[in-house]
């Protein structure tokens, strides 16, 4: 069989064309304090600095050997640019939303004039086209980015899952702009240079709003920006927090190519629950990647391998502490393992 690229290679194994074996990519946040130590670039300077961005990002490829470069590490930047309140991260943590911006339609009619070359989305551009400059003949350029169910509850706060039971005006609008905003992000991602699409949408969560609300408020704005992401020919991938196992069908509606779950998926349950989609994920990232050790990765990533994961992967973002010896053991079973 023919060897592909780390770009040749993803771009199949997500549209389950033939591969050589399995590529490794991590969907969700990269970054750990080692691979800060490594490379000179550390949080929280590396959320706002494009350049270090960059360098952190391509540390998961130089130091762990992901077969990928990501960007960015937190899911805040969209927030911070329309008015949203930011507790700022440190060398460990990542930034969180403390503050919200929009109560009303007349708010959210005060955030529409933004644009992309503000803020710390514009710097996500510039980290993916420098990524993309010096890595995207090569490797997959993976642009990340908030989905629009978890943009809109950022913005609006603790009154949107009331405004969702109560059928409030707010809710249609604000995730219209939101899914309109997610479109022009990541068709920028694009122009810069990114070739897939990492979408998290945490609070979309089938454990937070079950599959009819899912249906109703999530599934046509996440599908949205992936119908967008398909006339570019761009994959699109979707990681959803939280045991998804029940919701994996209407997921799978989206059209995203694959589906990152987390570590409470039973990875043979969801691969039955999927006609077409590639399922992503999951080894613990507590238990298994950041308190566990080389020997204990091995062990359960060949539990995963075996269940027919099509992509072994973290099954949420990368704790800041997690060793590199853990994460080179989950990448070199991956690029040892052939379908």
């Amino acid at each position: 069989m023919t060897e592909y690229t780390p770009k040749e290679r993803l771009y199949r194994a997500l549209r389950k064309q033939p591969v050589d074996r399995m590529p490794s990519a991590c969907f969700t946040q990269t970054a750990t304090v080692e691979q800060m130590e490594a490379c000179g670039a550390h949080w929280p300077e590396a959320h706002e600095d494009a350049e270090k961005m960059a360098t952190l990002a391509e540390a998961g490829h130089t130091v762990i050997g992901f077969e990928a470069v990501r960007v960015p590490f937190d899911i805040t930047a969209e927030a911070e640019l329309f008015g949203c309140g930011i507790k700022a991260g440190d060398h460990k943590q990542q930034p969180s939303v403390i503050k919200h911006s929009v109560k009303n339609l007349e708010d959210l009619d005060k955030i529409r004039d933004y644009s992309l070359d503000e803020g710390r989305v514009s710097k996500v551009l510039e980290a993916v086209k420098i990524l993309s400059e010096k890595y995207g003949k090569e490797l997959p350029i993976i642009g990340s980015m908030i989905g629009p169910f978890s943009l809109a509850q950022h913005i609006n706060g603790d009154a949107w899952f009331g405004n969702l039971f109560t059928g409030e005006p707010i809710v249609a609008e604000l995730l219209d702009f939101c899914a309109d905003f997610n479109v022009a992000y990541a068709k920028a991602m694009v122009e810069n240079g990114a070739d897939t699409l990492a979408i998290i949408d945490p609070t979309a969560s089938y454990e937070l709003i079950g599959g009819e609300f899912y249906e109703k408020f999530a599934l046509p704005y996440q599908k949205r920006l992936v119908d967008a992401m398909k006339e570019l020919d761009v994959a699109s991938v979707l990681h959803i927090c939280g045991n998804t196992t029940n919701g994996l069908a209407i997921m799978e509606k989206t059209g995203v190519e694959g589906i990152s779950v987390d570590q409470r998926v039973d990875i043979a349950t969801a691969k039955g629950n999927v006609e077409n989609t590639l399922i992503i994920g999951n080894l613990d990232p507590v238990a298994t990647l950041w308190n566990g050790t080389p020997e204990t990765v091995a062990e359960e990533s060949k539990k995963v391998l075996d269940a027919g994961v099509g992509l072994l992967a973290p099954g949420c973002g990368i704790v800041s502490m997690t060793p590199t010896a853990n994460l080179q053991k989950m990448v070199e079973c991956t690029i040892n393992y052939k379908y």
